[in-house]
């Protein structure tokens, strides 16, 4: 290996044999006082400064490779495989952050469960499950549900806002330009936010929400600054569509379709699910049996009922004619001697399901919760059955 300053020396003698550089810089060195004469070797160096900077990358590339081995984290293939999987919506619904946060969680942990992802809901579950060898149990799926009915038809207004047409934007002007303080401002930020196009805005400026695009996600909940939005398991479907909190009058003022606290859904419901609290109606949706009882009764028609059009009851052959479906029939549709088979008024019946429930050998069916309830005594009967 030749030596450094032997190479340099090279270089400027190269250098000074060029007439302009050396009208330029006649002398180099410390000082200036050290000049460099003589004829120059170009393939001398050119050989030099090829093995100089082969040298060097030699030993940089030794380096990184030693580098890149000692600190190299190790990759669960797992990981990459369930990643193909998932939809790649980044969405956060399951927790975690994004799609590769969730692989890797779910790949490593054996407490992540491989459900958790609500834009892929059945399919991507099996599929998680297969790959890390978990087992995908069925998860209800989750919907958004718009709080409020007050659309711009149908509230009051405090001024005319030109902004920014935005809800985010539209709160900065003294909370919204709404009369009802809590109602949605029907700007469609959940709209634009929502990554799977499941919402839009109707011609009275309220979201509608596509539940058959809707994965629970929670980005449009998240993003209305009035938080009329909620994400609720879609057997919920009884609900008070509305935030305010004002006393009866004052959302009577701001709104036609506003709960003003009556407390007739209270008094009407057989399973004590609505409660009124701050001027608010609200359903405990575990107590809610989904009956739709209390929606008729409500005076501004504030209660929603997703169930538009419910099935009747009727009875079957195995009914023991025990009476409890007369007894606890709300419309008195049910009726029947003791012991004997009983029927059902179709022109009275609701479908509302209470007889379907309290039936104590299932002999109902036809309305909305008869599988789950025919489901439930299954599995009751099947658990007893190994408990003996």
């Amino acid at each position: 290996m030749f030596e450094l300053h032997k190479i340099v020396t090279d270089i400027f003698e190269l250098l000074q044999g060029l007439s302009a550089f050396h009208y330029l810089v006649p002398k180099v060195g410390v000082g200036g006082a050290v000049e460099v004469t003589g004829p120059i070797d170009f393939k001398q160096l050119i050989t030099f400064t090829f093995i100089f900077l082969a040298s060097l990358g030699a030993i940089f590339g030794i380096g990184l490779a030693f580098a890149a081995q000692k600190f190299a984290v190790k990759v669960d293939p797992k990981v990459e495989m369930v990643r193909n999987v998932l939809p790649g919506a980044n969405c956060g619904a399951c927790g975690f952050a994004g799609c590769q946060g969730y692989a890797e969680a779910v790949a490593m942990k054996p407490e992540v469960p491989p459900n958790l992802c609500a834009p892929g809901k059945a399919t991507v579950a099996e599929a998680v499950a297969r790959i890390t060898g978990k087992v995908a149990a069925a998860v209800e799926p989750n919907f958004a549900r718009i709080m409020c009915q007050g659309g711009w038809s149908k509230s009051v207004k405090r001024f005319k806002y030109e902004g920014v047409q935005d809800c985010r934007a539209a709160v900065l002007a003294g909370g919204g330009d709404k009369a009802c303080i809590y109602g949605c401002l029907g700007y469609g930020t959940c709209a634009k936010v929502c990554p799977f196009g499941a919402i839009t805005m109707n011609e009275d400026h309220l979201p509608v929400v596509d539940i058959t695009k809707c994965t629970g996600c929670r980005k449009c909940e998240q993003a209305c600054p009035k938080k009329v939005i909620e994400v609720l398991p879609a057997s919920r479907q009884v609900l008070v569509s509305c935030h305010s909190k004002d006393k009866g009058p004052d959302t009577k003022k701001n709104c036609f379709v506003g709960c003003i606290a009556c407390g007739k859904c209270v008094k009407i419901c057989p399973f004590d699910a609505p409660s009124v609290t701050n001027n608010l109606s609200r359903i405990d949706l575990e107590k809610c049996k989904v009956c739709g009882l209390c929606v008729p009764p409500c005076p501004t028609n504030a209660i929603v009922d997703y169930i538009p059009k419910r099935s009747k009851a009727f009875v079957m052959d195995n009914c023991i004619g025990c009476q409890i479906c007369a007894k606890v029939c709300p419309v008195n549709a049910a009726s029947g001697e003791p012991k004997k088979r009983h029927s059902i008024d179709q022109q009275r019946c609701i479908g509302c399901g209470i007889c379907t429930a309290k039936c104590p050998v299932q002999a109902i069916d036809g309305t909305f919760n008869a599988i789950m309830v025919f489901e439930a005594a299954k599995a009751k009967k099947a658990a007893k059955v190994a408990a003996s």
